[in-house]
């Protein structure tokens, strides 16, 4: 796993460039704020139900959620499943809030 900053992350959104962008928080969460990506509670990630990600295990994914633990722990899991470059969003959405707009 490795991290990346909000700053980080806008860049690579900005330039057009695609990116597997995960969003690891609950749907209520989901509904109230996001910067895009899929919606995967982290429940999920828990039981190992993330079949439709599972063609990702080679590419990069990007995984936030309100602050950074539970992407964390998520990136961990995907790790053990055999995820090569999973990327954990530093601060999560509340970071990402003091800097940019988010979407409601």
């Amino acid at each position: 796993m490795k991290n990346i900053t909000v700053e980080q992350l806008k860049a690579k959104i900005d330039s057009g460039e695609p990116i597997n962008l995960i969003d690891c928080r609950e749907p209520h969460e989901y509904a109230e704020s996001r910067i895009g990506g899929k919606l995967i509670p982290l429940g999920k990630f828990q039981t190992m139900q993330v079949e439709e990600i599972e063609d990702l295990k080679d590419e990069e994914v990007i995984v936030y959620c309100r602050s950074g633990r539970r992407s964390m722990m998520a990136c961990m899991v995907l790790d053990q499943m055999g995820f090569k470059d999973t990327v954990n969003v530093e601060g999560g959405i509340l970071a990402w809030q003091e800097k940019y707009e988010v979407s409601k």
